[in-house]
């Protein structure tokens, strides 16, 4: 079966999207004990039951203690996602979504994802 992106509209929330978005994930998930990060967006029973499930453990921010960390001081590190979606922002047709089908989108996508990892590999300039 092969695995494609998971497009919807900017309007839906990810979580409502999780499931989706993780059994298509491209990476190897079915070892035992993995963790999974997320934020206050994810803080929900179904999830963490979901994740379970898989046999992964869940490491999801509770809505409280987000903003008890801020106060304290310490940021979320996001910057890897922040810097992925800067290069990925550099395609001017991703970012500005002018294909009408699903599956030409996804073909650009794929494109410019190759793109960026020949480029961090530095086989391209």
């Amino acid at each position: 079966m092969p695995l494609s992106l998971v497009l919807e509209g900017a309007n839906r929330h990810d979580s409502v999207l999780f499931e989706a978005t993780l059994n298509n994930y491209v990476l190897c998930i079915e070892k035992k004990g993995q963790h999974m990060c997320g934020d206050k967006g994810y803080d929900s029973e179904e999830i963490r039951k979901f994740l379970l499930k898989k046999g992964m453990i869940p490491h999801i921010k509770s809505r409280g203690e987000e903003i008890e960390e801020k106060k304290e001081g310490k940021s979320a590190k996001r910057w890897v996602v922040e810097r992925t979606t800067s290069w990925i922002n550099q395609f001017r047709r991703l970012k500005i979504r002018w294909e009408k089908k699903s599956r030409n989108y996804e073909g650009f996508c794929h494109l410019a994802f190759a793109v960026i990892a020949f480029r961090h590999a530095g086989v391209l300039g």
